[in-house]
């Protein structure tokens, strides 16, 4: 519907600024996420009713507005706090509407990042700054969020729940950090936003292989971080990796079944998006100080920019990954260069490198994939085949099931 389609633009838009405008004046992040949440319901209800208002995102403030009023005249301990909630209070007009696709950087960007930070401080486990992340920043629903990251929604209520409740007791500010707290902090912003989008990007359980609208929220998300702090070189590091990502998204599947790089329809990429992440990721550079968003979208770039997978440059994508791990000596990043090296060195060498992960990735079924591929180009089938039925029993992805099923048969 036409109108959906409006309201989902104006939450994207709308909702973290306003959830970060109500807490600031209110001092109770409950209050304005529900407040916020139950105006994105007035507004499907009546818009489908009677159509787009003429201004849709003011609609959505004055609804809200109105809702928190509700709710602190029927809350008495809070009641003191209404004078807060008139017009001016919450920054008079809405925010510009983004251009070309891209965040605008409007008046409430700071109130907007803000509530990102205090989403992601780390005093709140990795989980509930996801889920709170979510929840007051991008809108989405309880239901929403158990679906993208697979787990009952009683399970990620009440971790919302606890998380809204710690960032009042703790006095949690919501609120860009200074200058001195901004390299720490922006690490954990940018992670919670990168396992949005991993959360979508290839989903882990349920009846699709991804979520699209959660990956553009989140690629959206990473938009705002970097058009408020443009000269944070992993912020735009980050923006480019997801965009190398998007730009690749129509040649990932085919009648449901996923499509590995090396066999994918490299028409079908959007390469002027591609072109334009490189141009963010050359604009990184520039600043000169690396990080692993930045790095992983150069590998990215590299894939992206060969027109062939025989005219990917291997050799320079090993030196990348010999970078990264000086950034992220994590084993994934270890099983990815394996993947590279395979290419350069071999099977065989490749394979020892796989191995000595064996234990630390034991239940991540990439390694055994990987594993199974190398096994098999080696000529030991079955030391393959067993590799891929570990595989299969470590994923719940569909598309991924299907494909080991195959190799299995």
């Amino acid at each position: 519907m036409t109108s959906d389609a409006a309201l989902e633009r104006v939450v994207r838009d709308e909702s973290g600024r306003l959830v970060g405008l109500l807490h600031r004046h209110l001092g109770d992040l409950d209050v304005a996420e529900e407040a916020v949440a139950e105006a994105v319901v007035d507004a499907l209800r009546s818009w489908r009713r009677t159509g787009v208002p003429d201004r849709p995102a003011a609609w959505l403030h004055t609804a809200a507005r109105r809702n928190a009023v509700d709710r602190l005249r029927r809350d008495a301990r809070v009641r003191d706090r209404l004078p807060f909630l008139d017009a001016r209070a919450l920054g008079g007009a809405p925010a510009p509407e983004p251009v070309d696709g891209a965040p605008g950087a409007g008046p409430g960007d700071d109130v907007r990042l803000g509530l990102l930070f205090g989403c992601c401080h780390p005093a709140l486990a990795p989980q509930a700054r996801l889920a709170l992340t979510l929840r007051a920043v991008l809108g989405l629903t309880v239901a929403q969020i158990a679906r993208a990251t697979f787990e009952p929604e009683p399970t990620v209520a009440q971790r919302i729940s606890r998380a809204k409740r710690k960032v009042g007791a703790a006095g949690i500010p919501v609120r860009i950090p200074d200058v001195d707290e901004l390299p720490e902090r922006l690490d954990v912003v940018l992670t919670v936003v990168a396992t949005a989008y991993n959360e979508a990007y290839l989903a882990s359980g349920g009846p699709t292989p991804d979520d699209r609208d959660l990956a553009d929220d989140a690629t959206w998300l990473a938009g705002v971080v970097a058009t408020a702090l443009p000269h944070e070189p992993e912020a735009l590091g980050l923006l480019a990796l997801l965009r190398l990502h998007q730009a690749r998204r129509a040649a990932r599947f085919a009648d449901g079944r996923i499509v590995l790089l090396a066999d994918q329809r490299r028409e079908l990429w959007r390469h002027d998006e591609i072109a334009a992440a490189v141009r963010l990721i050359e604009r990184a550079a520039a600043m000169r100080r690396p990080g692993r968003y930045q790095l992983q979208a150069a590998i990215t770039a590299l894939h992206c920019e060969a027109a062939t997978w025989d005219d990917t440059d291997w050799p320079q994508i090993l030196v990348l990954y010999g970078m990264l791990l000086r950034h992220d000596p994590s084993p994934v990043v270890r099983l990815n260069r394996a993947v590279a090296l395979a290419q350069v060195r071999g099977a065989e060498v490749a394979l020892r490198e796989v191995e000595a992960l064996a234990e630390p990735l034991a239940r991540y079924h990439l390694l055994h994939a990987v594993r199974g591929r190398l096994l098999r180009e080696l000529g030991r089938t079955d030391d393959a085949r067993a590799a891929d039925a570990l595989a299969l029993a470590a994923t719940e992805n569909v598309a991924e099931r299907q494909l080991l099923v195959e190799r299995l048969r």
